[in-house]
């Protein structure tokens, strides 16, 4: 098979140097983003492997040559990687800018733009996909953009404590304390997006408030934005309750991913119904992110992928196997 050859031009040492990085450790990551091989003499590239993957390869290493005018780190190739590979149809859909620390972010796929512009025109919006896809993080920003432009006045954090069977009272420490280990990406969000200094201080403030699920029943938010995490694992109960809690001027968004369900066997996903029973409900709106919006480290698209693909041979084995009804 014949390799695509590349010549980057006009020849630049610096951006050459950058491009590659540290004993090309950033060509490195491109081999391993589009499972192929990249030798190089100079500005001369031959890239073998999938002639479709070898293709976008190649854009991928124009795109990155063009604006490495800085040194490029790992996390600036695996979200470009990630951007080339969806340039086309993400042409087709403006980027939504977000008004946060980082200037820049922004949906990266096209179906991250679509849950950003779902999350800013609705009231309730699902966000539904593997691990990977910004469902959480791009919901946090949401939030932080709608409270510094004084849309809601608090950010409210839940998720279910599944694994304590939201019995919290035998953890040490105080509320806070107890959940923290469950809201612990939610918190991560925030300070890479506000700074830890201006988080700590709307916390003091209770502008950000953290709300174990089994703690909000009764209660009805009011200008608020209030994030769901981890809704997968929710009782069909306990999502109907956190969904009569939202008030006036209030905007809810409820992430999961529902192939990781840790609910005891025999209990259906509140996640799940909610979706079925909502889908035709006006002011809802719904994402469903697949594996081509992972913007993680490119591994993590290939393991999703592979256990899509366990699970779908699982399912026709069982199919094949399960006895025919007598008529």
């Amino acid at each position: 098979m014949r390799p695509i050859e590349v010549t980057l031009s006009p020849l630049d040492n610096e951006r050459l140097a950058n491009l590659c990085g540290t004993l090309d450790e950033n060509i490195r990551q491109i081999e391993a983003a589009y499972d192929i091989s990249i030798s190089r003499r100079g500005e001369h590239f031959a890239l073998r492997g999938d002639p479709v993957q070898t293709r976008v390869a190649a854009k991928a290493l124009v795109a990155f040559y063009g604006r490495s005018g800085k040194p490029l780190t790992v996390d600036d190739i695996q979200l470009g990687v990630v951007e080339v590979a969806n340039t086309e149809r993400a042409a087709q859909q403006p980027a939504t800018g977000l008004l946060t620390r980082k200037g820049d972010l922004h949906g990266r796929t096209p179906r991250q733009v679509e849950y950003i512009r779902h999350i800013q025109e609705h009231d309730i919006t699902f966000g539904i996909g593997p691990a990977g896809t910004g469902k959480t993080y791009l919901a946090v920003a949401c939030a932080v953009d709608a409270f510094e432009r004084e849309q809601v006045e608090r950010i409210v954090l839940t998720r279910p404590a599944v694994e304590a069977g939201e019995r919290l009272g035998f953890l040490p420490g105080d509320l806070t304390q107890k959940v923290d280990p469950y809201l612990r990406p939610l918190y991560d969000a925030l300070y890479d997006l506000m700074g830890f200094d201006r988080v700590a201080k709307l916390f003091e403030r209770h502008c950000i408030e953290i709300a174990p699920l089994a703690f909000m029943r009764g209660r009805t938010l009011n200008r608020s934005f209030i994030i769901l995490d981890e809704a997968q694992n929710t009782t069909p109960e306990q999502i109907k309750m956190f969904l009569t809690r939202i008030g006036i001027g209030t905007k809810a968004v409820i992430t999961g991913d529902l192939t990781q369900v840790d609910l005891p066997r025999g209990h259906k996903s509140g996640l799940a119904e909610a979706t079925r029973i909502l889908a035709d409900v006006r002011g809802i709106a719904s994402t469903r992110f697949l594996k081509e919006d992972v913007v993680r480290h490119p591994l993590v698209a290939r393991i999703v992928a592979a256990y899509e693909r366990e699970s779908q041979e699982q399912s026709r084995n069982e199919d094949h196997h399960r006895p025919e009804r007598q008529g």
